[in-house]
């Protein structure tokens, strides 16, 4: 880029002296110039060409200095159109403004001399300074179009460089909150299943004068577990993966009706659940984020209160709401064995709460009780 610079500056450069000195030889024929005056009209032309040289730094000073000796000799006109080309190029109309006025102002006095020194040719000389300043016009009015025609472009890549920008923003945004999605789901899975598994694991850890019936009983609840975690685990994977369409997954996601199911398998697996499932029925999602919180409900009972009983209401109806509390008394002394849990569960239902526009509660009773409750919106 530098190179381009210096080899624009210098075919400037000499255009304006090849120009500029073919003007001033025919000035000097014309009017025949005495020798001292072609010799200060040369050096002054020569200085304006020179000049050129620092435009791109100060345009200004180089222009207020090139365009009043333009007035007075005619080698530095040409350096003069293309030191005020630049200047209309990097700065704002105000200093083209003023440094036009001066050089006019300049361009002005010297005609008049010359007019009062050759009255005869008052009328070309006058029509030659209109030509000098329509020239000096259209040179300032180009430089500011291009100027103004830059600027339109680089605004118009900045905002395409935000917008870029933003796009990539977005979709980083997306993939985490898919990232985040697949987490909770898999989470609300899989915890499930694990606890059941921990909590036979543990039965049999602690019992170990069980018969051989029991041993074979526990060990198939174990299986089975194992088996329903990899296949619920697949059915999570695939859903996420699978491209949106008007067809229902061959798996679909389990609902509000599928709660009672929910609470046998866990009363199977040995848990003490009292039931009072008023509504059994809801919208697919309102049924979905319903069965998430129960199904946590009952995985942080058996994490912390294996040997207590668990109250599980679900009332409510359209226009009302959907409302879901799970309670479950403290127990008095913790397993060493307990499963471990980082509360990761509770803050995935907080969010599918919020997001569905409905509320999650949790927490200790003054009764003694640990209290699971939500409120999922149900518009009718």
């Amino acid at each position: 880029m530098a190179t381009r610079t210096r080899i624009a500056d210098l075919t400037l450069v000499a255009i304006a002296l090849v120009s500029g000195g073919a003007l001033f030889s025919n000035q000097v024929r014309q009017n025949d110039l005495p020798q001292s005056a072609a010799l200060l009209g040369t050096l002054a032309g020569l200085a304006a060409c020179g000049a050129l040289w620092m435009r791109r730094r100060w345009p200004v000073a180089v222009t207020a200095a090139i365009l009043p000796t333009a007035a007075l000799t005619s080698f530095a006109a040409p350096a003069g159109l293309i030191a005020l080309y630049t200047l209309a190029l990097q700065r704002r109309l105000a200093a083209v403004l003023w440094v036009g006025a001066l050089g006019l102002t300049t361009l002005l006095i010297a005609f008049a001399l010359q007019t009062e020194s050759h009255p005869e040719s008052r009328t070309t000389m006058w029509l030659s300074l209109l030509s000098f300043v329509l020239l000096y016009v259209a040179v300032a009015a180009i430089g500011m179009y291009v100027r103004a025609r830059r600027e339109l472009v680089a605004s118009l890549r900045e905002r395409a460089e935000r917008a870029e920008a933003a796009q990539h923003e977005h979709a980083e945004r997306v993939r985490a909150n898919e990232r985040t999605r697949i987490a909770r789901e898999m989470h609300d899975v899989l915890a499930h299943r694990i606890s059941l598994l921990s909590m036979h694991a543990g039965s049999l850890e602690f019992s170990p004068d069980a018969s051989h019936e029991q041993v074979a009983r526990a060990a198939g609840i174990i299986r089975t577990n194992a088996h329903a975690a990899l296949e619920d685990l697949r059915e999570v994977i695939g859903v996420l993966r699978s491209v949106p369409s008007d067809d229902p997954p061959e798996r679909p996601l389990p609902t509000l009706a599928d709660v009672p199911d929910l609470l046998h398998e866990s009363r199977a697996a040995g848990m003490t659940i009292r039931s009072a499932l008023e509504a059994r029925e809801a919208p697919e999602t309102i049924g979905r984020n319903a069965y998430r919180i129960v199904q946590e409900g009952l995985t942080n009972a058996r994490k912390h209160a294996s040997n207590t009983t668990v109250d599980i209401a679900v009332s409510g109806g359209p226009g009302d709401g959907l409302q879901i509390e799970v309670r479950n008394p403290l127990p008095v002394a913790r397993r060493n064995a307990e499963i471990p849990g980082a509360g990761a569960g509770l803050i995935g239902l907080a969010e599918r709460a919020e997001l569905a526009g409905g509320r999650l509660e949790h927490g200790i009773t003054p009764a003694g009780e640990y209290r699971l409750w939500a409120w999922l919106p149900w518009t009718t």
